[in-house]
């Protein structure tokens, strides 16, 4: 589902901050090479995301669902010069794109890459996140977040992409649908949880932000 028209899309990309160059090539070469392409965080998104981690300017980000890598680099913008980058994929097939991308930027020694499920590899991160970004499984995005919050301090922020899951949020749910099913739990749980403050933006297929209270 689209929620703004495709010139509106248009108009809000040619009226936010460019497309850096790198990034215009990882979309290219996601969408030659890779199986749904649309996974992509893409140009609007990926803005906000960087603008987000400027803001912050987090030591240490934390991000579960890698894809192609193009969220990453957005969020490492706001990385000062020691900070670093920690994200987490189940399919090492990508890997070696992801690699040759970070190292094409100029925070690829920023950039740490784990490989599985982020259920078992966050528990064993010695680190204390002040940015986490969820992007990964959607049945599995409470078991993420549980995790991650247990890496995370007062004033840290949590970011959960596509919770609007294409509008059936607000549709009938379909009782084999386990993926909005579960958003929709999630969702809930977000914005009841007395461990934070959430709000949702309608941006591209809804992003939550939430802080660590």
């Amino acid at each position: 589902m689209h929620f703004l028209s495709a010139d509106l899309e248009n108009y809000i990309a040619l009226n936010s901050q460019e497309e850096p160059v790198l990034l215009q090539e990882l979309t290219r070469e996601t969408h030659l090479k890779v199986v749904q392409p649309r996974m992509i965080t893409g140009h609007h998104q990926g803005r906000v995301l960087s603008l987000l981690s400027k803001i912050l300017a987090p030591k240490r980000i934390l991000e579960i669902g890698t894809y192609t890598g193009y969220s990453a680099l957005c969020l490492a913008e706001g990385l000062p010069k020691d900070g670093k980058l920690h994200t987490i994929d189940i399919n090492e097939e990508l890997f070696d794109m992801q690699r040759n991308y970070f190292d094409k930027s100029p925070f690829g020694k920023q950039i740490i890459q784990h490989v599985g499920d982020a259920v078992d590899v966050i528990p064993a991160l010695n680190e204390t996140f002040n940015l986490v970004f969820i992007d990964a499984k959607k049945v599995n995005y409470d078991a993420y977040f549980e995790e991650a919050i247990k890496k995370c301090t007062t004033g840290s922020i949590i970011l959960s992409d596509n919770i609007l899951w294409s509008g059936k949020v607000v549709e009938p749910l379909i009782k084999s649908d386990k993926a909005t099913e579960t958003l929709l739990a999630y969702n809930k749980k977000l914005a009841t949880d007395k461990r934070l403050e959430t709000v949702i933006l309608p941006i591209r297929d809804g992003l939550t932000l939430s802080r660590v209270l």
